[in-house]
């Protein structure tokens, strides 16, 4: 173009300096410099044209990685929240079937020095087989354990009051023996202040499901290394895992296990936006997210996956 431009005024200058001969030659000389002009500006306008198609190509290449990373790491929390349900369905299982054992249903009905000391060891047996639990807990109809499955580790579980607490309370509002009641994580002072997934059943009059309820059980898992051995399976590579927060939150979005030290409790700031898993970028992370569809006839407590991946440097 440059080189365009040059010739147009040489020919202006030649045809100057020829007159009256080189007049016709002067016409050419200007379209010269018109066409001159034209191809600077059209070059101009293309050099803005591949700028702006390199930006958007770029923009969509990026976009594209964001929904790529998006869309698996909901997956990856759907995935997370899935497996923690189908471990606690069979929480749900395990209270139902042990509350019609007949040592724990003796303790009630014939509470004597013998029949306690029969459910202990009926408690300790299953708790040696199911190792995912704390402690299991027989409450009469007023509230007061009368039997544990771990009476040395735990010895404020003897004759302790539950008749306040919630699993207790609720297990009581079963209308017979296929129900069960589960409590969200909370920590057990009793337990040396553990964190606990509590589910709990009516214990009713002969074992039978339709039976007067004539105390409780309550059974306590042992949630953190559970949790934990779950959020550490998520196949995030190494250099995803170090930039991410991997997180299993209750249905008011309260931290129950991951994140960062100490985040136990704590609340996160999740925008569902009415979507029941999806992904969104904000202030320099990518959060994804997936509520529990439950598992079986556990429907759950509303529960969510979440991972939080920080996209300041790259997506």
């Amino acid at each position: 173009m440059k080189q365009t431009g040059m010739l147009a005024i040489n020919a202006r200058l030649e045809a100057a300096r020829a007159g009256e001969a080189g007049r016709a030659f002067s016409v050419v000389a200007q379209e010269l410099g018109v066409l001159a002009t034209s191809i600077s500006h059209i070059g101009g306008e293309l050099r803005q044209a591949i700028s702006a198609n390199i930006a958007s190509l770029s923009n969509a290449g990026t976009q594209m990685l964001v929904d790529f990373k998006g869309t698996r790491h909901t997956d990856l929390a759907r995935s997370a929240v899935e497996i923690i349900d189908r471990n606690l369905y069979e929480r749900s299982c395990d209270v139902r079937w042990w509350a019609t054992d007949s040592a724990i249903v003796d303790v009630l009905q014939k509470p004597s020095r013998e029949s306690v000391q029969h459910a202990r060891e009926r408690l300790a047996t299953i708790l040696r087989s199911y190792t995912v639990y704390l402690d299991l807990w027989v409450a009469d109809r007023e509230g007061r354990v009368i039997a544990t499955g771990r009476p040395d580790r735990y010895p404020l579980a003897h004759n302790l009051d539950v008749s306040q607490e919630a699993w207790f309370r609720h297990a009581l509002t079963t209308a017979n023996g296929d129900e069960f009641r589960v409590c969200d994580i909370t920590t057990n002072p009793t337990l040396g202040n553990a964190q606990v997934a509590t589910y709990s059943t009516a214990v009713r009059a002969e074992g039978r499901t339709r039976g007067n309820a004539i105390g409780a059980l309550g059974i306590f898992f042992d949630w953190e290394p559970q949790a934990a051995a779950v959020l550490d399976g998520i196949g995030l590579t190494p250099a995803e895992r170090r930039g991410s927060k991997l997180m299993l939150l209750d249905a008011s979005h309260r931290v129950i296990a991951g994140g960062d030290r100490g985040a136990f409790g704590s609340h996160y700031p999740l925008r569902l936006d009415g979507r029941t898993s999806g992904y969104y970028q904000h202030d320099g992370a990518l959060v994804a997210f997936a509520e529990t569809p439950g598992y079986e006839t556990y429907r759950g407590l509303g529960w969510l996956g979440c991972i939080e991946t920080r996209t300041d440097e790259s997506v």
